[in-house]
C-alpha cells in the first residue's frame, strides 16, 4: 500500500511538472544559485542577503553578463572567443581617450560638453564592431581556428590599450558616462517602481500572447494554472527585485550634497532609496534585444542553424563564412557596452580592466547551459550563469578567501560546468 502510493505521489509530482513544462537545467541552475547565496548568508552571518550587497552584486555582474550574451552566440557556432577582456580593455581606452583627449583638446569641445559621452561611447561601438569583424574576417574566410585567432587578441588588444593611454589610469571620465557604471546613475525609487510594473506587464502579456499563438497553430499549451503559477512567479521575481533594491537608502551625505547642488536643505529624517541602476537597465534590454534576436530572426535560425551542422547549413544556402563575421562583430560591440559599464563603475580607465574576464563570460555561457558542441544555447541562461559566478566570487570575498583561490574555484566549477552539460545531455538523448 505504502509503495502504490509512493508511486502514486511521484507520478503527481511529475504530472505537475510536465504541466509546467520547466526546463529542468534552468531549475537546477536556480537551485544552485539559491543554496549558495543562502550558504554564504549563513557564513557572513546574513551580510550577503542584505540591499547593499544585492545592489552592488547586480552592478558588479552587468558587464560580464552583457558580453555572456554574445558568446552564447560565439560558443553555438562551435567557436570561441578568448580576446573578450583585452577586447573590452582596448574599447575602454579608445573611450576614455577620446573623453580626455581627443573631444575636448583636438576638437575643442571643452570638458563637461554633451556630445562628449555620446561620440565617445560612438567611437568604442564602432572599434568593437571592427575589430570584432576582422577576428571574424580570420576565422570565417581564411579558415584559422577561432581559438588561435583570439588567443592571439588577447595578446594584441591588452598592449594596444596600453600604448593607448601610454601605461597610465585615464579619468576622471564624464558625469554623464558614469551615469552607466551603476551606483553613479540609478532611477530612484518612484521610476523604479514604474519599471517594474512596466516590465511586469510586458511578461505577463507575452506569455498571453505567446499562448494565443501556439493555440492558433495547434499547437500544445500549458493548462491555464500552469500559465497563472508561472506568471505569478514572474511577476512576484521582477517586483521583488525592484523592492529589495529599493531598499538601498542612499547615505545621509550623499542626499545632503545633491540638495545642496540644487541649492536646498536636506529636510530631517528625510530618506531616499537608489532604485534600478542604469546599467541594470541596460542589460534588460540588451538581453531582451539578444533573445529576439535568437528566437525571431532569420540571423538566429542561422546562427542555431550553423552550430547543429555546419555542412547542412553551408549546403542549404547559409554564407556561414560571412555569419561567422557578423557573430564577431556582434560580440566585439558588446565587448564595447561592458566597457562602457565597467569603466563607468571605476570612474576611470586602468590598464587591468578586464583582466579575466575571458574566463569569467565563458564560464557564465558554459554554466548558463550553451553547448561546447555547438547548436544550443540560452541568453537567460548565459545572464543567470554570471549572476552565479559573480555571487560566487563576492562570496569568497566577504569570507575573506584569498584571491588566487577565488580563481581555483573558478575554474574547478567550470570544469564541473562541463561535466555536468555532458552528463546532463546523454541522460536527455542530446547530441
Amino acid at each position: 500500500m505504502d509503495n502504490a502510493q509512493t508511486r502514486g505521489d511521484a507520478r503527481a509530482r511529475k504530472s505537475i511538472l510536465n504541466s509546467l513544462d520547466l526546463d529542468t537545467r534552468l531549475l537546477g541552475m536556480i537551485g544552485a544559485f539559491v543554496v549558495l547565496c543562502l550558504a554564504f548568508n549563513f557564513v557572513t552571518d546574513g551580510r550577503f542577503l542584505t540591499p547593499r550587497n544585492i545592489f552592488n552584486l547586480t552592478i558588479q555582474t552587468v558587464s560580464v553578463a552583457i558580453m555572456a550574451t554574445g558568446m552564447v552566440f560565439v560558443i553555438v557556432t562551435r567557436n570561441i572567443d578568448l580576446s573578450v577582456g583585452a577586447l573590452l580593455a582596448t574599447c575602454s581606452a579608445v573611450m576614455a581617450m577620446a573623453q580626455t583627449v581627443v573631444l575636448p583638446t583636438w576638437l575643442g569641445l571643452g570638458l563637461g560638453h554633451w556630445a562628449i559621452a555620446p561620440l565617445a561611447i560612438a567611437a568604442g561601438l564602432a572599434t568593437g564592431a571592427l575589430i570584432g569583424g576582422v577576428q571574424g574576417w580570420l576565422v570565417g574566410f581564411l579558415g584559422i581556428p577561432a581559438f588561435i585567432v583570439t588567443l592571439g587578441g588577447l595578446l594584441v588588444w591588452r598592449n594596444v590599450a596600453w600604448y593607448l593611454t601610454n601605461g597610465q589610469t585615464i579619468g576622471p571620465l564624464d558625469p554623464t558616462y558614469q551615469l552607466l557604471g551603476g551606483i553613479n546613475g540609478t532611477l530612484g525609487e518612484s521610476l523604479s517602481w514604474g519599471f517594474g510594473l512596466a516590465a511586469t506587464v510586458f511578461a505577463l502579456v507575452y506569455m498571453a500572447t505567446n499562448r494565443r499563438n501556439r493555440r492558433a497553430h495547434d499547437f500544445p499549451v500549458k493548462p491555464r494554472w500552469a500559465e497563472a503559477v508561472l506568471g505569478l512567479v514572474a511577476a512576484g521575481a521582477i517586483l521583488g527585485f525592484v523592492a529589495v533594491l529599493n531598499a538601498y537608502d542612499v547615505p545621509a551625505r550623499r542626499l545632503a550634497r545633491i540638495f545642496e547642488a540644487r541649492g536646498e536643505v536636506l529636510p530631517e529624517g528625510y530618506s531616499a532609496g537608489y532604485g534600478l541602476p542604469f546599467s541594470v537597465i541596460l542589460l534588460v534590454l540588451i538581453a531582451t534585444v539578444m533573445t529576439v534576436i535568437a528566437r525571431r530572426t532569420r540571423f538566429g535560425r542561422y546562427v542555431f542553424a550553423t552550430g547543429g551542422n555546419p555542412d547542412a547549413a553551408a549546403l542549404s544556402g547559409i554564407n556561414t563564412r560571412w555569419l561567422t563575421v557578423k557573430v564577431f562583430a556582434l560580440m566585439g560591440v558588446l565587448c564595447a557596452l561592458s566597457a562602457v559599464v565597467a569603466s563607468a563603475r571605476l570612474t576611470f580607465h586602468s590598464n587591468d580592466i578586464g583582466t579575466l574576464d575571458e574566463l569569467r563570460v565563458i564560464a557564465a555561457a558554459v554554466i548558463g547551459g550553451t553547448a561546447l558542441a555547438g547548436g544550443s544555447g540560452t541568453i537567460y541562461g548565459a545572464i543567470l550563469g554570471a549572476l552565479i559566478m559573480q555571487s560566487l566570487q563576492s562570496g569568497m570575498a566577504m569570507v575573506g578567501v584569498d584571491a588566487p583561490f577565488q580563481n581555483i574555484v573558478v575554474g574547478a566549477v567550470l570544469v564541473l560546468a562541463v561535466l555536468v552539460d555532458i552528463l546532463y545531455r546523454k541522460r536527455t538523448g542530446e547530441r
